[in-house]
Protein backbone atom coordinates (compact mmCIF):
# COMPACT_ATOMS: atom_id res chain seq x y z
CA UNK A 1 0.00 0.00 0.00
CA UNK A 2 1.40 3.32 -0.82
CA UNK A 3 1.87 6.07 1.01
CA UNK A 4 -0.56 8.51 -0.44
CA UNK A 5 -3.17 5.34 -0.09
CA UNK A 6 -2.94 5.48 3.80
CA UNK A 7 -5.99 7.22 5.73
CA UNK A 8 -6.02 8.36 8.82
CA UNK A 9 -6.52 5.10 10.38
CA UNK A 10 -3.73 3.50 9.55
CA UNK A 11 -1.73 6.44 11.03
CA UNK A 12 -3.66 6.10 13.93
CA UNK A 13 -3.19 2.52 14.36
CA UNK A 14 0.55 2.86 13.24
CA UNK A 15 1.63 5.39 16.14
CA UNK A 16 -0.66 5.57 18.66
CA UNK A 17 0.77 3.06 20.38
CA UNK A 18 4.16 4.68 20.12
CA UNK A 19 2.62 7.50 21.58
CA UNK A 20 0.86 5.73 24.38
CA UNK A 21 4.27 4.54 25.53
CA UNK A 22 5.92 7.79 25.61
CA UNK A 23 2.69 8.90 27.74
CA UNK A 24 3.35 6.25 30.14
CA UNK A 25 7.32 7.59 30.27
CA UNK A 26 6.34 10.89 30.93
CA UNK A 27 3.94 9.76 33.65
CA UNK A 28 6.74 7.62 35.39
CA UNK A 29 9.33 10.41 35.13
CA UNK A 30 7.45 12.62 37.69
CA UNK A 31 7.97 12.94 41.08
CA UNK A 32 5.06 11.23 42.34
CA UNK A 33 7.35 8.04 40.69
CA UNK A 34 10.52 8.84 42.66
CA UNK A 35 12.05 5.81 44.54
CA UNK A 36 10.88 7.38 47.73
CA UNK A 37 7.15 7.14 46.13
CA UNK A 38 7.57 4.04 45.26
CA UNK A 39 9.24 2.17 47.95
CA UNK A 40 6.56 1.82 50.50
CA UNK A 41 4.24 0.14 48.04
CA UNK A 42 6.59 -1.87 46.27
CA UNK A 43 7.63 -3.39 49.43
CA UNK A 44 4.08 -4.13 50.70
CA UNK A 45 3.62 -6.27 47.93
CA UNK A 46 6.89 -7.85 48.33
CA UNK A 47 6.70 -8.61 51.39
CA UNK A 48 3.42 -10.63 51.20
CA UNK A 49 4.44 -12.26 48.51
CA UNK A 50 8.35 -13.66 49.87
CA UNK A 51 7.83 -12.43 53.27
CA UNK A 52 9.75 -9.80 55.47
CA UNK A 53 13.17 -8.18 54.31
CA UNK A 54 15.18 -5.60 56.40
CA UNK A 55 15.72 -2.32 56.05
CA UNK A 56 19.12 -3.03 54.27
CA UNK A 57 18.28 -5.59 52.13
CA UNK A 58 14.98 -3.82 50.91
CA UNK A 59 17.36 -1.33 49.70
CA UNK A 60 19.07 -3.98 47.40
CA UNK A 61 15.61 -5.38 46.19
CA UNK A 62 14.00 -1.94 45.21
CA UNK A 63 16.76 -0.83 43.62
CA UNK A 64 16.72 -3.55 41.40
CA UNK A 65 13.29 -3.71 40.79
CA UNK A 66 13.25 -0.04 39.42
CA UNK A 67 16.10 -1.30 36.98
CA UNK A 68 14.09 -4.59 35.74
CA UNK A 69 11.65 -1.53 35.27
CA UNK A 70 13.97 -0.06 32.98
CA UNK A 71 14.88 -2.75 30.83
CA UNK A 72 11.14 -4.40 30.40
CA UNK A 73 9.39 -1.05 30.13
CA UNK A 74 11.67 0.70 27.73
CA UNK A 75 11.83 -2.81 26.10
CA UNK A 76 8.19 -2.00 25.64
CA UNK A 77 8.52 1.31 23.99
CA UNK A 78 11.41 0.01 21.88
CA UNK A 79 8.57 -2.90 20.55
CA UNK A 80 6.09 0.16 19.43
CA UNK A 81 8.60 1.61 17.80
CA UNK A 82 9.79 -1.38 16.05
CA UNK A 83 5.91 -2.38 15.64
CA UNK A 84 5.68 1.48 13.97
CA UNK A 85 8.51 1.13 11.71
CA UNK A 86 7.55 -1.97 10.24
CA UNK A 87 4.36 -1.21 9.00
CA UNK A 88 5.33 2.57 7.98
CA UNK A 89 8.22 0.79 5.66
CA UNK A 90 6.66 -1.73 4.80
CA UNK A 91 9.62 -2.93 2.05
CA UNK A 92 12.71 -2.24 4.48
CA UNK A 93 14.66 -4.27 5.95
CA UNK A 94 14.29 -5.22 8.97
CA UNK A 95 17.84 -3.67 10.90
CA UNK A 96 16.55 -0.97 8.93
CA UNK A 97 13.73 -1.04 11.33
CA UNK A 98 15.54 -1.92 14.57
CA UNK A 99 17.81 0.92 14.48
CA UNK A 100 14.71 3.32 13.69
CA UNK A 101 13.28 1.96 16.77
CA UNK A 102 16.33 1.92 18.81
CA UNK A 103 17.31 5.25 18.30
CA UNK A 104 13.84 6.36 18.83
CA UNK A 105 13.58 4.80 22.04
CA UNK A 106 17.96 6.14 22.79
CA UNK A 107 16.00 9.61 22.19
CA UNK A 108 13.23 9.45 24.52
CA UNK A 109 15.32 7.35 27.57
CA UNK A 110 17.82 10.51 26.78
CA UNK A 111 14.79 12.88 27.23
CA UNK A 112 13.75 11.13 30.31
CA UNK A 113 16.45 10.83 31.92
CA UNK A 114 17.69 14.87 31.12
CA UNK A 115 13.89 16.07 32.84
CA UNK A 116 14.73 13.66 35.66
CA UNK A 117 17.54 15.82 36.58
CA UNK A 118 15.19 18.85 37.05
CA UNK A 119 12.91 17.22 39.31
CA UNK A 120 13.67 17.02 43.11
CA UNK A 121 13.40 13.77 44.21
CA UNK A 122 14.99 12.46 40.90
CA UNK A 123 18.51 11.62 39.42
CA UNK A 124 19.26 11.38 35.67
CA UNK A 125 21.84 8.95 34.98
CA UNK A 126 23.60 7.82 32.11
CA UNK A 127 23.03 4.05 33.04
CA UNK A 128 19.30 4.31 33.25
CA UNK A 129 19.84 5.28 29.15
CA UNK A 130 21.65 2.05 28.84
CA UNK A 131 19.52 0.03 30.60
CA UNK A 132 17.02 1.01 28.79
CA UNK A 133 17.95 0.51 25.52
CA UNK A 134 19.73 -2.80 26.32
CA UNK A 135 16.09 -3.60 26.77
CA UNK A 136 14.83 -2.27 23.88
CA UNK A 137 17.60 -3.97 21.87
CA UNK A 138 16.95 -7.28 24.04
CA UNK A 139 13.33 -7.43 23.31
CA UNK A 140 13.62 -6.60 19.35
CA UNK A 141 15.90 -9.13 19.17
CA UNK A 142 13.34 -11.53 20.67
CA UNK A 143 11.23 -10.23 18.15
CA UNK A 144 13.54 -11.21 15.49
CA UNK A 145 14.29 -14.71 16.55
CA UNK A 146 10.47 -15.72 17.04
CA UNK A 147 9.90 -14.40 13.76
CA UNK A 148 13.22 -16.04 12.49
CA UNK A 149 11.95 -19.56 13.84
CA UNK A 150 8.50 -19.02 13.50
CA UNK A 151 7.92 -16.56 10.24
CA UNK A 152 11.25 -16.87 8.11
CA UNK A 153 9.24 -16.66 4.52
CA UNK A 154 7.44 -13.35 6.36
CA UNK A 155 10.86 -12.44 7.53
CA UNK A 156 12.58 -13.02 4.44
CA UNK A 157 9.47 -10.91 2.38
CA UNK A 158 10.23 -8.12 4.72
CA UNK A 159 14.17 -8.48 3.57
Amino acid sequence: MSNNRRGARFWINTWLPVLLAILMIVIESTEWMGADHTSGPLRTIWQAIFGHVSERQWQIIHHYLRKTGHFIGYGFVGLTWLRAWWMTLPKSHFLTDTLLALLGTTLIAASDEFHQSFVPNRTASPWDVLIDCSGAATLQLVVYLFMRINRPKQLARAA
